[in-house]
């Protein structure tokens, strides 16, 4: 689901302001979703402002055996106020593992108690490799808005070898390498101290 591209080792990332997405940013960013490969893993220009939608949707809502307590989304910006990455996701009750419905519900496994923070994230697919993907989600594991986070996660397509790098540069960690039943492959990474 996110694409970056990074290599740079984390003395070189450069820094990140996150400002929260408006309808004015959507728009600002909306041409990143024409590059063919943003296309195949998030979608097209209306993928951003259904993130835009969601911000402001009420919560409690369920969501693949989680209760969905409120949603955020992010510009990233560099030192010269210029949009460079996006970055979004769901504080969930819980963190569950979705594994498809049932006869039943929801079949879930690896239950972790506590607030935690889905994400998905994606670069300016002309800023790639500059290390502003680990700094969009170190910024994020920092931010006032998700101190009461405990547990973050990221799922990545299992071929998206550029996002998993980049997950692994900003200290997430893939506890389970199969991929689940859509081909995604979860990384986690605790609050930081």
């Amino acid at each position: 689901m996110n694409y970056d591209g990074s290599s740079e080792s984390d003395a070189d990332a450069p820094e990140m302001r996150l400002r929260p997405l408006t309808e004015t940013g959507a728009h600002q960013i909306e041409h990143w979703f024409d590059h063919p490969e943003v296309q195949s893993r998030l979608g097209d220009r209306s993928w951003i402002h259904r993130q835009l939608r969601l911000i402001g949707r009420p919560s409690s809502t369920v969501f693949r055996g989680a209760t969905v307590l409120r949603s955020h989304a992010w510009i990233g910006l560099d030192q010269s106020g210029t949009p460079v990455a996006f970055i979004c996701g769901d504080v969930y009750d819980r963190w569950v593992r979705y594994h498809g419905e049932g006869p039943d519900g929801p079949l879930l496994s690896e239950a972790a108690p506590g607030r935690a923070l889905g994400l998905a994230y994606l670069v300016d697919p002309s800023r790639r490799r500059h290390g502003y993907g680990r700094s969009a989600l170190r910024s994020v594991l920092t931010h006032p808005a998700t101190g009461d986070v405990d547990t973050f996660f990221l799922g990545i397509d299992a071929d998206n070898n550029a996002s998993r790098h980049c997950a692994e540069s900003a200290g997430f960690t893939l506890p389970d390498p199969e991929p689940d039943h859509e081909g995604m492959l979860y990384y986690r990474r605790n609050r930081l101290s």
